[in-house]
């Protein structure tokens, strides 16, 4: 859901531009001024929806941690730690990368952003091997309610990291191109947001799974 939402908001900006226009802003008026505003109020409306996601889904876990005693915590494989520090270290290079963007930096917004890019899929596989890992020790979805709770949590959080990845790559490839004119300004800001918004969902799933996991 949250990758096929931010493609729609990313997409469809207009016909690329020429190469020259690379370091150029946005701009507030005329049809990129409102086509602006619009994909700001669309990405709002999506990271409401997904905060209330997670809202209810903690609420649940609280619920249910608190009415029967069959509650085991599940142990944090220690690649999560490493894994956290990747996902954070790819929102530091994508504004890294917006800043040489507006500087009018092109090589360097490339390379920040590729690799934010880059970091993003390494933490999707580090994911996999903490799955993996869990697995391996014998604790499954099914194993007990705060398996569950974590298998489940840390899936849909990749899910719409998965979104977050493919809309990185669009603009990483439209910037190889040299199609990253100002039209399409707005997809950088709003993919980089969603990217943050991504992170700091993670860094409270951590926070709550070793306090209360």
């Amino acid at each position: 859901m949250a990758g096929s939402t931010t493609a729609d908001i990313i997409g469809g900006r207009g016909a690329p531009p020429a190469p020259r226009d690379f370091g150029g802003g946005d701009g507030d008026s005329g049809g990129r001024g409102a086509s602006r505003r619009a994909s700001i109020t669309g990405l709002l409306v999506l990271l409401a929806a997904s905060v209330m996601f997670f809202a209810a889904f903690t609420s649940a876990f609280f619920v249910r941690r608190g009415m029967s005693n069959d509650w085991v915590d599940t142990p944090l494989p220690h690649i999560l730690w490493v894994n956290t520090g990747v996902l954070v270290a790819s929102s530091l290079a994508l504004e890294l990368a917006r800043r040489a963007l507006r500087a009018g930096r092109r090589a360097a917004f490339n390379r920040f952003w590729t690799g934010a890019t880059i970091l993003g899929a390494l933490f999707l596989c580090g994911q996999y091997l903490a799955w993996r890992q869990l697995n391996d020790a014998g604790i499954y979805l099914a194993t007990n309610p705060s398996s569950s709770f974590f298998f489940l949590l840390t899936c849909v959080h990749a899910v719409h990291l998965v979104g977050g990845i493919s809309a990185l790559g669009y603009i990483d490839v439209q910037a190889l191109l040299l199609r990253l004119g100002p039209s399409k300004r707005t997809a950088v800001d709003v993919s980089a947001y969603f990217w943050h918004f991504l992170d700091a969902i993670w860094i409270y799933l951590m926070v709550l799974f070793f306090f209360w996991g």
